[in-house]
Order: structure tokens, then C-alpha cells, then sequence
């Protein structure tokens, strides 16, 4: 009888292609920031913003994990709240999720909104959360600024440390439109569209300020062989 033996052995190649950037950082502070150039204004009447990042902060703190303030007003920020919810504020009073924990290691989170219907939708790797009616007319205006790791409280300053990120940022995307609930699950798995048009983290120029150290990370390719034995 031939004994037919099928071995699948797993090989971990390193590419030479650099699979993207990570932003640490390493230390609560009210003076170190990211500052992000959109490709455009951030005149939206819908949008899919998608993060990628791990923390350690744990208890009851607030965290600031993305910040697009205007002159007078806090436009579009998210946080994730002293009990553990996420939210999303535009102008106004926020929009609040029940979320799992999320732990120390890297969490995908994306958020989608539309003014026609006020319909808004929160993502945690992948699995969406039941949608909420928010903001329903509301635009978000431009000229203002994306800032990453703290909460101006006014244009560009009035930071508190005890709102702070610390932890590594492996990726900010945003769309001027909402995407669908099969993308953001493909987002969630790594997948890369490279067609953010309003942030592509690829490509944003990027202007930390402070103790952040951005590196630039290479992609491991895993790829599987299979060998029969006759």
C-alpha cells in the first residue's frame, strides 16, 4: 500500500517592500502630537475614517484616538471614553458605542457617517456595531487641523495629558464617503485599497512634534509550501 504523507511547512520571508509607517507614542505628555495633511479639505458630508493602533492605557481615562478641530470648533473626534465606550463627537454632543474591551494588542477601529440619513456606524475589527442616527444634516467644515495624540482644546494648543495617546499608531485612512461593510471588514484583515482620498497613510505627510518616533515597518510574507511524501 502506498502511504501518501502530505507536510505543509510555513515559511516567513522578508520582503523588501516597506509595508507602511507606525507613530509611537511613548509617554503621556501635553506636548506631543502628530499633525496630518489631508489630500483635501475636510468639507464632508459623509466619510469612513479607519485606525489602526494598540494602547495600554487601562482604568477609567479618557483617550483621545483622532482630533479635526476648526478655529472655533471641535469638527470630528473620537475617543474612547473612561467606561470603555468609543464615540464619535461632530460639533456637538457625541454619538456612543458599546464596544469588547480592547486589548493591548492592535484593534482596528473604523467609523462611518452620512448627513442624508444621520446613519452612523462603528467597526472594531471588523465586526459592526448596531448603527446610530446622528448629526443627521450636520456637514463637517474645513479649515482646520488633524492632530493625532492630543485634544486642542483651541486651534492648535490647550492640550491635558491626562487625555493623551500613548501606544503605537499603525495607520489612519478617511474617505469622503461611506464604505461598505465588506471593505471595512477586508480593511480589518489588512487589506490595502490605496484609495483613501482624503487621508492614505501611505502617502500623508506626517509632522510630529515631541517625544513621537515614527518608523517605518516591513511586511513578513508567510507563505505556505506543501511537500508529498510517497
Amino acid at each position: 500500500m502506498k502511504l501518501i504523507l502530505t507536510m505543509f511547512v510555513a515559511a516567513v520571508l522578508l520582503s523588501d517592500v516597506e509595508a507602511g509607517r507606525s507613530l509611537v507614542f511613548p509617554e503621556e505628555t501635553a506636548s506631543s502630537l502628530v499633525e496630518l495633511t489631508p489630500a483635501k479639505p475636510l468639507s464632508l458630508n459623509a466619510f469612513t475614517l479607519c485606525l489602526r493602533f494598540a494602547t495600554e492605557l487601562k482604568g477609567k481615562r479618557e483617550v483621545i484616538l483622532f482630533a479635526y478641530r476648526t478655529q472655533y470648533f471641535d469638527e470630528l473626534n473620537v475617543w474612547r471614553e473612561t467606561d470603555g465606550r468609543l464615540s464619535l463627537y461632530l460639533s456637538g454632543p457625541g454619538a456612543f458605542f458599546e464596544v469588547p474591551e480592547l486589548g493591548p494588542l492592535a484593534n482596528h477601529v473604523c467609523l462611518t457617517w452620512e448627513s442624508l440619513t444621520g446613519r452612523t456606524t462603528m467597526y472594531v475589527n471588523g465586526r459592526s456595531s448596531a448603527s446610530k442616527i446622528y448629526q443627521r444634516g450636520h456637514r463637517v467644515r474645513p479649515g482646520g487641523k488633524v492632530i493625532l495624540g492630543q485634544d486642542p482644546d483651541n486651534f492648535l494648543g490647550d492640550f491635558q495629558a491626562e487625555q493623551s495617546f500613548v501606544g503605537e499608531i499603525f495607520g489612519v485612512n478617511m474617505w469622503d464617503h461611506v464604505l461598505p461593510s465588506v471593505a471595512i471588514q477586508l480593511l480589518s484583515t489588512g487589506e490595502d485599497f490605496s484609495d483613501a482620498n482624503v487621508l492614505d497613510w501611505a502617502t500623508v505627510t506626517i509632522i510630529p512634534t515631541g517625544s513621537v518616533v515614527e518608523f517605518q515597518k516591513r511586511s513578513l510574507d508567510l507563505k505556505l509550501t506543501t511537500h508529498a511524501l510517497f
